[in-house]
């Protein structure tokens, strides 16, 4: 049986389920170190190449037919070390970076045993469908590191399909995969551009935006039909579904501003 005539959950991976930004946080301190102590870079040298390789990996844009994800990576940090030190080009040290990033990003992504235990009990109610974009070698790695497998009825990796999120089409697919209908269906996720502006354009009967810091988007973003800080109160929001409560994001601002105000007024007369 659904859940408020919700029939199956598709969730986002990174920073929704496991927290990707903070396990690479930690990766680049790990390469920082390692160049200062065993390569004799300074700590501004060390940090600056980072800062290259990160600005790199977000305007990434990667064909698997061309080139395989590791080669690409390995050169974003041949590049950000010539760009910083200049001289030849140093394989060997990209490489080595390249991989020590890697290793330790996967070994700092975790799935927390609240959200285990979220997605279990959840599970007992609906369909739940994991739905990552990304190079297809690197998204299946995550998935193998945070072990998330077991909680999910079906996983969808978008380098493996010919479209990603936000296209309708890779979420139709999703809905065929659990035997759904996209009005029965939520999207779950922390990227207004490819998870709500995605279960939007397939006609999903919901979308819900994590906004662990209840931070207002621009006025030409997708507005999502829910807003909640932690994938925790997902259960909570699906139980009211129905009866309408509304918390997108406009209102959720407007309602903070509230009890601030409020309580500014309380303080006054104190």
């Amino acid at each position: 049986m659904g859940l408020q005539g919700v029939k199956a959950v598709f969730f986002d991976l990174d920073n929704t389920l496991v927290d990707t930004a903070a396990a690479g946080r930690r990766a680049i301190e790990e390469v920082i170190s390692v160049l200062q102590s065993k390569h004799h870079y300074d700590e501004r040298e060390a940090r600056c190449v980072c800062e290259k390789v990160q600005a790199k990996l977000l305007k990434e844009c990667h064909d698997p037919a061309k080139m395989c994800i590791t080669d690409l990576r390995i050169s974003h940090w041949e590049e950000a070390i010539q760009e910083t030190r200049g001289g030849e080009v140093d394989r060997n040290l990209a490489a080595e970076c390249y991989f020590l990033w890697k290793k330790t990003r996967l070994q700092h992504l975790i799935l927390p045993e609240d959200t285990r235990c979220m997605l279990t009990e959840l599970r007992k109610m609906v369909r739940l469908l994991l739905l990552t974009n990304g190079d297809k070698q690197t998204q299946r790695e995550k998935i193998e590191a945070c072990a998330c497998q077991p909680y999910f009825d079906a996983i969808v990796v978008g380098g493996e399909q010919k479209e990603e999120k936000p296209a309708p089409s890779i979420f139709h697919h999703c809905c065929d995969l659990l035997g759904v209908q996209p009005g029965e269906c939520v999207m779950v996720g922390d990227s207004l551009d490819t998870d709500i502006q995605g279960g939007l354009n397939a006609g999903l009967k919901a979308t819900v935006w994590i906004n662990k810091t209840v931070v207002k988007p621009m006025n030409t973003s997708p507005v999502p039909h829910y807003v909640i800080s932690s994938v925790l109160d997902l259960p909570a929001l699906l139980q009211n579904m129905d009866r309408k409560v509304n918390a997108n994001l406009e209102n959720k601002m407007a309602s903070i501003n509230e009890i601030h105000d409020s309580s500014t007024i309380e303080l006054q007369k104190c």
